[in-house]
């Protein structure tokens, strides 16, 4: 079989039809939503708080640093269960940590709620897509990856006025809420329906770690 040939095998068995695009949705408003919505928020929850500036920034800082630390788990956990079910819960966990922003009565709970935000991070962005599209594609990976890569590009150029403006028409909090409302709504439902991996206790994951056919082909 020509290497042509092989790649389109790979595709073939490994992607479910949509999931590239799915991915590529969930990425961008994620990562619109997670990351770069505070960086745009700063100067109206600053004016509305009388918190300083830079102590708003600050949040924003200790999310990066949870979600750092929490990648080591997070890997752990994909090689061991696959992508799915973490995926799904860092959606939940960032709808969570985006209403307790909206709600956080003082800059401590402010806080608490962005180093939650972090752990979400980990849990939804590129760490957990890359092994999706990995163990989808195999080989022919590069350019689904670049593809995703490039759409989730957009995030920062379609959420970030998206935000500003949502904070300067209804508030700060509110807009907040409205994004955990479409963080949930939009990623929740397509990170659902991602195959779950079928992992081989004691083996490192291949390229289709959630091919069914293995699992039933063993003996009993």
């Amino acid at each position: 079989m020509t290497a042509p040939a092989i790649s389109r095998t790979l595709v073939a068995e490994g992607a479910p039809r949509g999931g590239l695009a799915a991915l590529c949705i969930t990425q961008t408003t994620g990562g619109g939503i997670l990351y770069y919505a505070l960086p745009a928020a700063v100067h109206p929850i600053s004016m509305d708080t009388g918190w300083d500036p830079a102590l708003v920034t600050g949040a924003f800082s200790a999310a990066l640093f949870v979600s750092a630390a929490a990648g080591i788990f997070v890997g752990r956990v994909l090689d061991r269960a696959g992508p799915r079910n973490l995926i799904v819960a860092g959606s939940l966990t960032g709808v969570l940590a985006l209403i307790l922003v909206g709600l956080a009565p003082n800059l401590p709970l402010f806080y608490a709620a962005w180093l939650i935000a972090g752990t979400a991070q980990a849990a939804v962005l590129y760490q957990p897509a890359f092994t999706v599209i990995s163990r989808w594609y195999g080989p022919a990976r590069v350019r689904p990856l670049t593809i995703l890569t490039l759409i989730a590009g957009f995030a920062s150029t379609i959420f970030a006025p998206l935000v500003a403006a949502l904070s300067n028409s209804i508030g700060w909090r509110a807009a907040f809420l409205v994004l955990a409302g479409l963080l949930g709504v939009i990623t929740i439902p397509l990170h659902a329906p991602l195959p779950q991996p079928v992992m081989d206790p004691g083996s490192a994951p291949g390229p289709y770690p959630h091919r069914q056919d293995s699992a039933q082909s063993r003996p009993p």
